[in-house]
């Protein structure tokens, strides 16, 4: 199976490690950046991707985001609850306008629950899982790893596991659909 268009918005660590694995996999990663990106060279989670800057609060920038997605097959998108649906770019919107696109939506509490609204950090999630208790030695505080296990390992990976699955899906339904991937919940499987 090749991947062919992916587009990521610009992100934290999870979602461009995301977009980073599929590109080395030879998919086309074109990454949204909010603004011109000067250090792009710099930029190691930019490997094999090409990028734009678009502004989606203007109504340029999100015609531009659904003209990009109605040819896409996975939008990975990485930001807070309800942010997409503000913008008019939520995953009814632009898989109504491409009913085959991947919408994978990279939070750390995921779009439903208790803490689904929360904002959070890689910390954070270890510790309501329940994983960060186990990093370290008995009767001691637990050491805080960095961001390897949960934004990486419960994050950007467990995202690519779900949207090739989602793809390889589709090649039977010839249907998108949206993924939940929630670092705080992945981190426990």
């Amino acid at each position: 199976m090749v991947l062919s268009r992916v587009r990521e918005l610009a992100g934290l660590a999870p979602a461009p490690l995301c977009g980073m694995i599929l590109a080395d996999f030879r998919a086309r990663v074109v990454r949204m950046d909010l603004a011109p990106r000067s250090a792009v060279a710099a930029d190691v989670q930019g490997r094999g991707k090409r990028s734009l800057a678009l502004d989606l609060k203007r109504h340029l920038g999100a015609a531009a985001l659904r003209w990009l997605c109605r040819g896409a097959d996975v939008l990975i998108e990485p930001f807070r609850h309800g942010v997409m649906e503000k913008l008019g770019l939520g995953p009814e919107v632009l898989l109504q306008e491409n009913p085959r696109l991947i919408y994978a939506r990279l939070t750390g509490f995921g779009q439903t629950g208790k803490y689904a609204k929360s904002a959070g950090h890689d910390i954070n999630y270890l510790a309501l899982s329940g994983v960060l208790s186990k990093l370290g030695r008995k009767d001691e505080n637990p050491y805080a790893p960095i961001n390897l296990l949960d934004d990486f390992a419960g994050g950007g990976i467990m995202c690519t596991m779900g949207i090739v699955i989602a793809l390889y899906e589709r090649t039977k339904s010839g249907k998108g659909q949206i993924i939940d991937a929630s670092m705080s919940i992945a981190i426990k499987i």
